[in-house]
């Protein structure tokens, strides 16, 4: 294992925060903004920056590295899950990068986290993938991002299963039933099940959010499965952001008619293409996925230290 200490540079500093102020959260949203225009995507997963506001979260903290007072580079270490060691994103502003600053936030977080670590690299790039090789990481999860078009949509009728019905979600009425469902739908799924009230409304106060197009379906009254699609309106993307299935509801269809309810409502608003995210070892969801007509787009990476 390769984790030797980076180089020192001149006028470095590593702050560490349990919170940002909003003139610090500012300014790493900007250095975000700056690296995404670089790297054709956003370094810091769309938690991450909500988690960038709002003062204290337990369990998250910030790295902020500076040279000679001006931010260059910024981590996020999350360490909420029970069993997996605590999950971190960094990125280095373009124009300091190749001067050992992601080695030095990466040597910051392995120290603040006992070298237990894991990380992830967005669109899996080969900067990337060798800092994860420096700081002894090994691959340890690979999620796809799938797209498929919309124009034309080829996609069967939904078929929903006996007594099911579909309605739009109703901020402040379903929030509890909705985080309830969603925390047994996805019980295998740390980032995912755990979300909590105060992340729905993190995601409720987001521009982008929109209820018609948060798909919940009921039988006897009861919430057993939902599709909540998102649109990215600055790159004319659709998202299928989450569908769930309540554990005893799952293997009638529910899922794929939900899928195919909500890729209706996204062409209908006449965005071209459809995109979505699956990890790779689920080879049940991307073998459904494909057939209704998504492909590979790129891929992120999470590494992780061997212990």
């Amino acid at each position: 294992m390769t984790t030797d200490a980076p180089l020192p540079s001149p006028g470095r500093e590593i702050e560490t925060l349990d919170a940002l102020t909003p003139e610090q959260a500012d300014a790493v949203l900007a250095l975000l903004v700056e690296a995404a225009g670089t790297d054709g995507r956003q370094a810091v997963s769309e938690q991450g920056r909500l988690q960038l506001r709002g003062g204290h979260r337990d369990g998250v903290r910030h790295f902020l590295l500076t040279v000679n007072g001006e931010l260059a580079g910024y981590a996020q270490l999350e360490d909420t899950d029970p069993v997996e060691a605590p999950a971190a994103e960094l990125v280095v502003a373009p124009a300091h990068r190749g001067r050992g600053h992601g080695r030095a936030l990466g040597a910051a977080l392995l120290a603040a986290t006992g070298k237990r670590l894991r990380v992830w690299a967005h669109g899996g790039k080969s900067a990337a993938r060798h800092l994860a090789q420096v700081l002894g990481l090994s691959l340890f999860r690979e999620l796809r991002q799938l797209r498929r078009p919309l124009s034309d949509l080829d996609i069967a009728e939904p078929v929903l299963p006996p007594g099911v019905t579909v309605r739009t979600f109703v901020p402040g009425q379903d929030d509890a039933a909705w985080l309830t469902v969603n925390s047994a739908s996805f019980a295998h799924h740390p980032e995912q099940g755990s979300l909590t009230q105060r992340d729905l409304d993190d995601r409720k106060a987001e521009p982008w959010f929109d209820p018609k197009g948060f798909f919940l379906a009921e039988r006897d009254g009861e919430i057993i499965g939902f599709h909540w699609t998102k649109v990215h309106a600055e790159d004319e993307l659709g998202e299928v952001y989450v569908v769930g299935i309540r554990p005893d509801a799952q293997g009638g269809g529910l899922g794929k008619a939900l899928t195919a309810i909500g890729l209706r409502y996204l062409a209908s608003r006449g965005l071209p293409t459809a995109m979505l995210y699956v990890d790779a070892d689920n080879p049940a969801a991307l073998s459904v996925y494909e057939r209704m007509g998504f492909a590979t787009h790129e891929l992120d990476l999470m590494y992780r230290t061997e212990s």
